[in-house]
C-alpha cells in the first residue's frame, strides 16, 4: 500500500482519486464514532486527505497507509474535542422545567407545563441514537460518564460531547416551545 503514497509524491491524481473514493466514506464512518457529526467528520476527513495530497513528499510511512490514515483521522478527532473544550463540568441536563429554562415558567398552567415535559420527552426520542442512548443512560440510569463511555464502547470526551449537544438540542427547542405558548396565552 506504501506504493499508492509513492504515486501521490509523484503527483498521480488517478491514484489519488481512487485511494479518496475507496476510503472516504469508512473513514467518514470511523470519524464520526468520535465526533457523532456527520458534517465534521467528514470535513475532518477531506482536511486528512487534502493534507496527504498536499504533503505527500514529507510523508513517511513505516508500516501501512491505512494505519497511518486512521491514526491521522483519529488524532484530529481528539483535537477537534479538545478545540471545543469539552469538559467535566458541563451543565447537566435537567428535566425539571423549572430549571432547564432562564425563562418565567413558574407561573405557567400545569396543562402547559406537561406540553412542555411531553416536547422534552419527543425532543429525546427524535435525538440521534447514539446522543439519545448516552442522554437516556445519563438521565435515566443515572449512569456515570465513564460507564456510559464503556457501555457505548466510545471514549469519555465522546459521551461529555453529546450531552453537551443534546442539551443545547434540548434547551433551544424548549425555548422555542415556551415563546410558542406565550404567544397563544
Amino acid at each position: 500500500m506504501n506504493l499508492i503514497i509513492e504515486e501521490i509524491k509523484k503527483g498521480n491524481r488517478e491514484v489519488f482519486k481512487n485511494f479518496f473514493n475507496k476510503n472516504y466514506a469508512d473513514l467518514v464512518i470511523y470519524a464520526n464514532g468520535y465526533l457523532f457529526d456527520q458534517q465534521v467528520s467528514e470535513d475532518l476527513v477531506q482536511d486528512v486527505f487534502i493534507y496527504i495530497w498536499e504533503n505527500a513528499n514529507g510523508i513517511n510511512i513505516k508500516s501501512s497507509l491505512m494505519g497511518y490514515v486512521h491514526s491521522m483521522v483519529k488524532n484530529r478527532c481528539l483535537n477537534y474535542l479538545k478545540s471545543i473544550k469539552i469538559t467535566d463540568n458541563i451543565e447537566i441536563l435537567d428535566f425539571n422545567i423549572n430549571l432547564i429554562t432562564e425563562h418565567k415558567f413558574e407561573s405557567a398552567s400545569d396543562g402547559d407545563k406537561k406540553i412542555v415535559y411531553h416536547q422534552i420527552l419527543k425532543i429525546v426520542d427524535s435525538l440521534p441514537d447514539k446522543m439519545k442512548k448516552v442522554v437516556r443512560l445519563k438521565f435515566l440510569h443515572n449512569y456515570k460518564y465513564k460507564e456510559i463511555a464503556e457501555e457505548l464502547g466510545v471514549s469519555i470526551n465522546t459521551v461529555k460531547t453529546q450531552l453537551k449537544r443534546a442539551k443545547t438540542k434540548i434547551k433551544e427547542a424548549i425555548i422555542l416551545l415556551l415563546i410558542l405558548l406565550e404567544l397563544y396565552n
